[in-house]
């Protein structure tokens, strides 16, 4: 046995070379996918006001800092914060490969974990941090209904009497069948059960930190904030002939509306905002572009880079 231990550093080198990597490869893979979309922003963005993209970045910069936040709210232990920070740069490429968020929350457990966090805490601190993003971003919608008028235009948008029911029928059926499942799979529902109790555990622990309490939810209301007034400056950029607090209201309306929808980089959110854009007066074609700087300021600008600070996290083992 001693003689095979020499040789099993040697051959995790591949495997850990091909995880260092891979975020490299899915990057390109991407680029050249989208090579239509990408040409198409860059053309539109030439002409646009480099001093509102500009601030669209340095929103953009500032919603990783919320995100950190949240992330360190979520958690009673201490992270460190240049690569808390570091980590949910990263978990932006990853994102790009996965739906629904799932790359970015397997990024912050892998993080979690090599900071000597238990799984059981680390899974309960992402859904923590989700519970957390959801209602923290349906207060600010309902604070931003409240105080405009423009909510009126909302109505365009909603879908008829069936469309509703049939959406209801789905939500109600999904939720039904994991509530049978957990009621009948034993070894289903003993982790699920485990999971609820750290979660409730820990959200009591940090509620009785200001700190931790700030930082969770302030740095939640402040993330869909900050993403909204990216969008509000590249349409300042571009002209767009639609007010800054309608542009935050449309984005927070269509983030919510159809934010669940599992789609990788957030299609589904772009189809939606371009549409409520267009429903506050906005032509479609200058939303769609304003849709797609908001997606290069994002996403596009920051997946090479994030890739590369993801290939380092994991080389260097802090994944």
């Amino acid at each position: 046995m001693r003689s095979d231990a020499p040789a099993h550093p040697m051959a995790a080198r591949p495997v850990r070379l091909a995880l260092c990597l891979s975020p490299l490869l899915l990057a390109g893979i991407w680029g050249l996918t989208n090579r239509s979309l990408v040409h198409e922003g860059a053309a539109r963005l030439v002409a646009a006001d480099p001093w509102w993209l500009l601030a669209g970045g340095g929103f953009t910069c500032l919603g990783w800092v919320a995100a950190s936040c949240v992330r360190q709210g979520a958690v009673p232990d201490r992270l460190p914060p240049g690569l808390l920070l570091a980590s949910q740069f990263a978990a932006g490429a990853a994102n790009h490969a996965l739906p629904g968020g799932i790359g970015a929350h397997a990024v912050t457990v892998r993080f979690l974990r090599g900071r000597g966090v238990p799984l059981d805490r680390a899974t309960a601190s992402i859904a923590l941090y989700s519970l957390a993003k959801s209602v923290a971003k349906a207060i600010v919608l309902v604070v931003f209904l409240a105080a405009s008028p423009a909510w009126r235009r909302l109505g365009e948008l909603l879908p008829d009497g069936r469309a509703l029911v049939a959406v209801l029928a789905v939500v109600g059926t999904g939720a039904a069948v994991a509530a049978v499942a957990l009621a009948v799979v034993r070894p289903l529902r003993r982790p699920v059960t485990g999971l609820l109790r750290t979660a409730l555990a820990d959200a009591r622990l940090l509620h009785t930190r200001p700190c931790r309490v700030l930082a969770l939810w302030g740095g939640a209301a402040a993330m869909p904030l900050l993403q909204g007034c990216v969008i509000a400056s590249v349409g300042a950029a571009l002209e767009l002939p639609v007010p800054w607090a309608h542009v935050v209201l449309a984005y927070l309306a269509a983030g919510t509306a159809v934010g669940a929808v599992p789609a990788p980089g957030g299609l589904a959110v772009d189809a939606a905002l371009v549409f409520t854009l267009a429903a506050f007066g906005s032509p479609v074609a200058l939303a769609t572009a304003t849709v797609i700087g908001f997606r290069v300021l994002t996403d596009w600008l920051p997946l090479l880079p994030g890739a590369l600070v993801l290939s380092a996290l994991i080389r260097a083992k802090v994944l």
